[in-house]
């Protein structure tokens, strides 16, 4: 079938098979002979007057072309053609012209070539496709397998290429990653590899920009690439069999359905809540920020109650309400992580390390200063959070 087609169609950009030109001509007699008339009408014509200058002797004969009579033959007042062939049309005061019937069929093929090449590249598109249609079964199997190979020589190519291992996969409910690493950003940036051993939920405070969003997500990938049958971004990896991955993260919204960032944060948060199993994986990054401090402090206390309590699901929860962590204190399958930080000669450094405790400070101010706020007002807001903080 490809040696088949190979033959019949040009390599082309033709969108559309009304614009012609993606039949090889060498493919169909007919195409061919249509082809050669678009492509050398003038040389058909010289070669047409070359005969008919030596079946009259006349080496001025012409065979021109105007707009109203097509194409004509020309010659001078002073000869006279004699030929039954020859056709006369329209006497000049100093030329005669005729025409042959070879020349109206020649000009006839000039003049429909393109129409019948383009007609006749389409009915053999159709048998084209009628053929395929007739192999349809065996294509469909062999594209199937070369899905198959592509997809699996790209996850080999993969692993080989960014280290990946194979990850091991059963129907225990662990999640135990060691050196997890972001499949995306460790390509183009240096990365801070980070591990995990999720029995139930992990709380995660720290600074803006440290990381936790990031952690939150390279753990759902590496779930997801394991769930697919590659190898994952670690050192090792033992994640047993997840159900369904869920994923309330970013701040968008939808104000053609009149919905604001807050309200499409709750609905996506409701359907975790109500669909989420105990064989789930679920990611929760800052619930209930859109709202006020002690709306947002309720609702996300709530949901870490419910995905404990009734979801009973993995789960790994970033905010920066440092207030939640007195759940540990009632809640027996969650821990408390936050992202290490260094303070160094005023500065903040974010060391991208995700351990075990409570982080004490989110470090806002200082992140709108790497943003680029000017100095009063980074100044204001300092004076503003020490009032807060009394």
């Amino acid at each position: 079938m490809c040696e088949f087609l190979n033959k019949a169609i040009l390599d082309n950009n033709v969108s559309n098979a009304k614009e012609g030109g993606f039949i090889d001509p060498n493919y169909n007699a007919e195409l061919s002979e249509l082809s050669y008339i678009l492509n050398n009408s003038n040389k058909l014509i010289t070669k047409l007057r070359s005969s008919y200058r030596d079946l009259t002797g006349i080496a001025t004969l012409k065979i021109l072309h105007n707009n109203i009579l097509g194409y004509y033959i020309e010659v001078s007042s002073n000869h006279k053609i004699t030929s039954d062939i020859f056709i006369h049309r329209q006497g000049l005061a100093n030329s005669s012209r005729y025409t042959t019937n070879e020349l109206k069929e020649l000009e006839n093929k000039i003049l429909t070539a393109r129409d019948a090449a383009i007609n006749l590249e389409i009915k053999i598109f159709g048998a084209l496709c009628s053929k395929i249609a007739e192999e349809s079964e065996k294509i469909a199997l062999a594209a199937n397998a070369l899905a198959k190979l592509d997809i699996r020589t790209a996850f080999a190519e993969l692993a080989v290429r960014n280290k990946y291992v194979r990850p091991v996969i059963d129907d225990s409910k662990e999640f135990n990653i060691l050196g997890g690493r972001h499949p995306v950003i460790e390509v183009n940036n240096k990365f801070i590899p980070n591990s995990i051993d999720l029995a139930g939920i992990h709380l995660i405070t720290g600074p803006n920009m440290a990381g936790k969003s990031t952690f939150l997500r390279q753990n759902a990938l590496i779930a997801i690439l394991a769930h697919m049958g590659s190898f994952v971004p670690a050192e090792s990896a033992h994640i047993g069999v997840i159900d369904k991955i869920f994923s309330r993260v970013g701040a968008t919204d939808n104000i053609a359905a009149g919905y604001s960032t807050f309200m499409v944060e709750m609905i996506e948060t409701a359907i975790i809540v109500n669909q989420a199993t105990d064989r789930s994986l679920v990611i929760l990054d800052e619930i209930g920020r859109g709202t006020g401090v002690y709306d947002g402090l309720s609702i996300a206390q709530a949901v870490i109650e419910h995905i404990h309590n009734v979801n009973k699901c993995r789960a790994i929860f970033a905010t920066h309400y440092h207030e939640l962590t007195k759940v540990s204190n009632y809640l027996d399958r969650i821990k408390c992580f936050c992202v290490k930080i260094k303070e160094w000669d005023g500065k903040v450094i974010f060391l991208h390390e995700v351990i075990e405790g409570i982080a004490d400070e989110s470090y806002g101010i200082h992140v709108a200063k790497l943003a680029g706020f000017p100095e009063s007002i980074l100044i204001r807001a300092s004076e503003v959070f020490q009032d807060l903080a009394k």
